[in-house]
Formats: structure tokens, sequence, C-alpha cells
């Protein structure tokens, strides 16, 4: 007799006479392998020639339409298990036991290719979003499947992915249980890694080396920071966060190892590819063109580390989170030599060539229009620069235990501060580049000004708060103050009481000469901000012409008859000084392009 193999002896109906009585346990664990074998054979992959189902039973997908026969094979082989576990118990090496085992490895083998099919036919219906979705509706259906049609069950959870979720987890609960979850471990993590990878490719992320980012020109280094701040939102928020929820639903009833492994399989590369790419840009040369790109890069780790944290809270994805640490602490220290570097340059900064007019210096719409940039930062600079050293603020300068302004008193403050006097230090030395006295008066409030402005209209306000830029609009007046005592002490001199006519006669024209001057020379002047020149110029009409008027009514002498011009003279000269135009050296190069994050 030909020796028959085992899957047909195990398949095939026997004629010979029956066996001796056995004990009723034995019976009863044979007839419920019995019952698995009717089941379970009918979806066999490679059906037997002594089965009587067809070849489709072994393409018909069993978790398609089919939802009653799908519970109905889980149940089998999860009463299987039980009856291999009894069988064990009582005798390990019975023929039932292998029958049962032979039985098991089928089984397996059926589900190993409906998860995989699952799998791959729902990657579209499985995308992170729907994940997220969808995952609280699935595990509020699932809990209660048992007591769903096929029909009920999908209208219950109203999606695709609601429905393949849930055969996801019936399987994989049932390989896991069965001492199959390697098995069901190695097919998830191939498929869904597969799905994670090409979306951080489709998002921009690239592996690359230090060595490559340091030899990137920096407009092109500058395209990448961009694109993975835009990205890194992208796959923290949806795409790993998907695939944690969906690596915690289905394999949720096994060990918690499993899930954390899985999905430390499936996104840990490519976490570790995305968040290496800030510490490579952390460890590059430290020029203060790069500083806000820098803080661009740390803006967005911290927007997305309490997020990052909880989704890689395992201790197989411990790594991740340490690595993200560590390039939030490399990029602060970049950016804390960035405004070193950044203040050196202040200091450093030597061209002694003035400003024509006494306008606006380059040094400072740079300086200014810089730490204005900043001060969008102010919340990650306020972390950065923490507990950094500060050098001590002169008490009449910043009080920083004024607590009017928001954040005035925190570490921030004083740095932008502290950086705003260096600047003002050195416009007092380019002020003394002026021969005229007045002019770099001039200068200083002109300066000024543009500082106050400055801080009042962007975000500095905030940070240095009202009284500082109270004290700093006194000091504009001050020195406008000053310039209009040096630049028009000849034509502001009180005229002496009671002269005679001709005494009067002469004080008018040394008056007149004085006023022609004054207005001559101050023609090329320029004062940039138009409120404030249009303030000194009231103000100098308000000095002098209530003086004169009075002189000239007096004495009679009407400016046509002595002087040969119009009453209105006086107006249209002063209408004409600190006009002039600023020259192509006062254009200040502008600091680095900041783009909007999203």
């Amino acid at each position: 007799m030909p020796k028959m193999g085992l899957k047909s002896l195990f398949l095939s109906k026997t004629s010979a006479s029956p066996p001796s009585a056995k004990p009723f346990s034995h019976s009863l664990l044979d007839e419920n392998i019995e019952i698995a074998r009717s089941i379970i054979s009918k979806w066999d992959l490679i059906p037997s020639s002594h089965q009587t189902s067809s070849l489709k039973s072994a393409t018909v997908p069993l978790f398609s339409n089919t939802r009653q026969e799908a519970k109905q094979y889980l149940k089998a082989v999860t009463s299987l298990q039980s009856t291999m576990h009894h069988l064990v118990a009582l005798d390990s090496s019975s023929e039932s036991l292998v029958q049962a085992q032979f039985l098991m490895q089928l089984a397996m083998k059926r589900l190993q290719t409906e998860f995989y099919r699952i799998l791959a036919e729902n990657k579209d219906n499985l995308d992170p979003e729907s994940v997220i979705s969808t995952d609280r509706r699935s595990s509020s259906v699932s809990e209660d499947e048992d007591n769903f049609s096929e029909d009920e069950y999908r209208f219950a959870g109203g999606s695709v992915s609601t429905v393949a979720m849930a055969d996801l987890k019936a399987i994989a609960e049932c390989m896991v249980s069965a001492g199959y979850s390697k098995e069901c471990v190695k097919i998830y993590i191939v498929m869904r890694k597969s799905i994670v990878d090409e979306a951080l490719y489709h998002l921009g992320v690239e592996r690359l080396s230090f060595s490559q980012v340091q030899k990137m020109d920096w407009g092109v280094l500058e395209s990448k920071i961009k694109c993975w701040v835009n990205s890194v939102q992208v796959a923290v928020q949806t795409l790993f966060r998907g695939e944690k929820s969906l690596c915690d639903y289905v394999f949720g009833s096994a060990e918690r190892k499993i899930a954390d492994s899985c999905f430390a399989a499936i996104c840990g590369d490519g976490a570790a590819t995305l968040f290496g790419f800030p510490d490579n840009m952390a460890k590059c040369k430290k020029t203060t063109e790069k500083m806000f790109r820098m803080l661009d890069l740390y803006n967005a780790i911290c927007e997305n580390q309490q997020q990052i944290e909880s989704i890689f809270s395992s201790e197989s994805t411990s790594s991740i989170i340490l690595q993200v640490c560590a390039s939030k602490a490399r990029l602060g220290e970049a950016i804390r030599t960035m405004l070193i570097n950044f203040e050196s340059a202040i200091h450093k900064e030597s061209s002694r060539i003035p400003v024509p007019g006494g306008g606006i210096h380059p040094v400072t719409r740079y300086v200014m229009n810089y730490i204005a940039f900043l001060a969008d930062y102010k919340d990650a600079l306020a972390e950065i620069v923490a507990d950094w050293p500060q050098n001590p603020l002169p008490e009449s300068y910043y009080r920083s235990c004024d607590r009017e302004g928001v954040n005035r008193s925190s570490g921030i403050a004083e740095r932008i501060a502290w950086l705003i006097l260096v600047l003002l230090c050195k416009l007092d030395g380019k002020a003394e580049l002026y021969k005229e006295v007045a002019l770099s008066y001039l200068f200083l409030a002109n300066n000024m000004q543009y500082v106050v402005v400055k801080v009042r209209t962007s975000n500095l306000g905030l940070i240095l708060g009202e009284h500082w830029l109270t004290k700093h609009e006194l000091r504009v007046k001050e020195y406008v103050s000053k310039y209009e005592g040096v630049g028009w002490s000849k034509v502001l001199s009180t005229p002496p009481e009671n002269p005679t006519a001709e005494q009067a006669r002469a004080i008018l024209e040394s008056f007149m000469s004085a006023f022609r001057e004054a207005c001559r020379a101050q023609s090329s002047w320029v004062v940039p901000d138009p409120n404030l020149r249009d303030e000194i110029k009231a103000s100098i009409a308000t000095k002098f012409e209530p003086i004169y008027k009075v002189f000239f009514e007096k004495y009679q002498l009407g400016p046509d008859a002595v002087f040969g011009c119009s009453p209105d003279y006086f107006e249209k000269n002063i209408s004409n000084i600190l006009t002039g135009c600023v020259s192509s050296s006062q254009t200040a190069p502008s600091p680095p392009h900041r783009y909007k994050r999203r």
C-alpha cells in the first residue's frame, strides 16, 4: 500500500473499523478537531483531491463579503488552539495532536495570506489621516462586532478603513495568540514601512550626511530648510501619529512590546532621517545670515516636541526623542553663537565716511531690521537665552525690574536691549565724524528716531516695553533740542531792547544774514522721517517768528521795504530745509530674508 501524505491522510474519510472507546475528554477534543477541519479545509489555499470544494475557495478572499464565515473561521482556529493545549496536557505524542498541529499550520498560512491581502488592497484606505479619524470608531464597533451582520457592521463603521482595521486586528489577535506573531509582524512591517518611506520621500525628506550638507551652497540649504519645516509638521502630526495609532490598534490586544517594536521598525529609520537634518545644520558654519533659518528649525521642533515625545514614548523608540532633544540643543548653541557673532559684527563695523546730510546710517538700518526679525522669534529666543550670562545693562538705560511690558524682564528682552545699546554706542562714534556740531546732533536724532519707530512698529515694542520707548523718544527730543540750539543759535538770539533805528536795522540785517546762511547750509541736510521733519520745522518757526514779528512791527520795518522779500519769505525758506536727498551711500544692505512659516 503506497504511503499517503500527511495532509491526504488527515483530510480523507476512512472506512476503517471504529477505534476502541476513548475517554469522554478525548472524544470531545477529537470532535472539536473535526469541526475545525471542516471549516479550515474549506478555505485551504490548495484544496486536496478529496475536497468537494472547488478552487474558488482558494482564490476568494475570506475577509471580503463573507464576514460571518470569517468570524466562524477565527473561532474555529481559537477553538483548535484550546484543543491543542488540552491534548498536550493529556498526551503530547497523540496522533490527534499531530493532526491539530498540521491543521493549525494550514490556518496560519491562510490568515497570513488574508493579512497581506488586506494590507495591500487598503493602502489608500489606511492612510494616516483616515486611521486617525476612524480608529476610535473601529474600536467601538469591533468590541461588539459579534452582534453585527456584515451590512450592519459596515454601516456602523462608516468607512472602508474602519472595516479593514478591524479585520487586521482580528487576524493579528488570532495569529499572535497561536504563536505566529513573528510571521504576522513581518508582513505588517514590510507593507507599512514601504508606505511610510514613500510618504517621506514625497514630503522631500532625504538622507543627507553632514559632509553632504556642509558642501551645499547656502541657497540650496535654504530651500531644503523650508521644505523640512513644512514637512516635519505633516510627518509628525499625520504620518507618524497615524502609523502609531494603526500599530496600537492592530496589535493592541497583544503584548505592548509587539506594537512598539512594529512601530519602531516601520517609522524608526524615517524619523531618524527626518530629525537628523537639523542636527547636521546646527553643525555647519555659524554665520549670521543663517540665524533665521536656524530659528525656523528650532521653532518647528518646539512646536512638535510634545507630539514627538508622545508618539515615540516607548523604549524601542526612545532614541528618536534623544535625537530630537540633541538636535534642539545643538540648534540652540548654534543660535547663541550667531548672536555673539552678530554683536561682534556691530562692534567691528569701522566705516569712517559720514552719511551725507546726517541721514540714517546703513548699520542702523541693518541692525534694527535684523533685530526686528529676531523679535518675531521671541518665544524661541527666550528659551534659548534663558540661562545664558548677560552683560549687565546700565540702570539708567534699561530697568529690568519694570514689568509694564510683556516679557521685558526676560533674558531675551535684556539681550535685545543690549544689542541696541551696542548699536547706539557705535552711532555716538559715527556722530563725531561730522565737522558741524549741529549736523552731528541731527544725525543722532535721525538714527534714534529710526530705532524708536522700528521698535514701536514691531514685536520689539512688546519685548522692550513702553518704558524703554518713552525713554528713547525723550532722547530724540534731546538731540533735536541740541541741534536747534547749535544750528540756529545766531538766528534764535534775542534782540536787545530799545535799540535805535540804525541799530534795529543792523540787528535785522544780521538776523536775515544768519537766517539765510542757516537755511543754505541745512538745505542739504536731511530728516527722512516726515513726522520728525515737520516737528523740527514747526519748532524752529515758533521759536524765532514771534520775536522778530514783534520787532518788525515795533520799529515799522516791513520785510518788503527793508529786505525786498515777501511776507511768506520765512515760511518758504524753512520749508526747504532738511529735505536733502539721501545718496546711494545711504542705502543699507538688507538682513537675511525671512520667509513666512506655515
